[in-house]
């Protein structure tokens, strides 16, 4: 019930740009898997195997930490109204922070957001949907203002703080690289 594809079509792209959330699995070696959902408009398809996300300061920050590591990843959409669809990009990413030259040009593809901690790229190499029979309907209410509201409280300085006391290292313990 599966297909597989060797690049991202112009019809994936309108499933993926019609999703309101995405799911991102990571892991080290010996680490824990990390399944993380990610909203929000911060999501784009770069070309037929490359896309970014724009990653919001969180309580955790596996994803870098295990991209430092092992550099494989998941990103998966899944649609969540009429028509049942799974769609998984696989392959390999990197993480961008505010200190890298790539930085400017790529968060200028993204609103301005006070909490942006780093950009992942993601080179895919394989690109698969499934049915979905199984996912349950649900009804898009709204983004969530929470994470926006908690940044402004916290100011530049303060997200900054925030990095150093909690986003430094994962829950095993291995560097995140937030830090130089």
């Amino acid at each position: 019930m599966s297909t597989e594809y060797q690049s991202i079509s112009d019809k994936l792209i309108a499933f993926i740009q019609q999703q309101q959330i995405f799911f991102v699995g990571t892991a080290d070696s010996d680490s824990r898997v990390n399944v993380s959902p990610k909203g929000a408009d911060a999501f784009r398809v770069l070309g037929q195997n490359r896309v970014v996300w724009l990653n919001l300061t969180g309580s955790g920050n596996e994803t870098a930490a295990h991209l430092l590591n092992n550099n494989r990843i998941t990103i998966m959409f899944c649609s969540f109204s009429a028509k049942p669809v799974i769609l998984r990009l696989y392959g390999k990413a990197r993480a961008i922070h505010p200190r890298d030259r790539e930085w400017p040009k790529l968060v200028a593809l993204f609103e301005a957001n006070l909490g942006a901690r780093q950009i992942f790229d993601v080179d895919v190499d394989l690109i698969q949907t499934s049915c979905g029979y199984q996912v349950p309907l649900y009804q898009f209410e709204g983004q969530r203002a929470n994470l926006d509201r908690w940044a402004e409280n916290k100011g530049e300085a303060g997200i900054q703080d925030y990095w150093q006391e909690s986003n430094r290292l994962s829950i095993d313990g291995k560097p995140t690289g937030i830090s130089d």
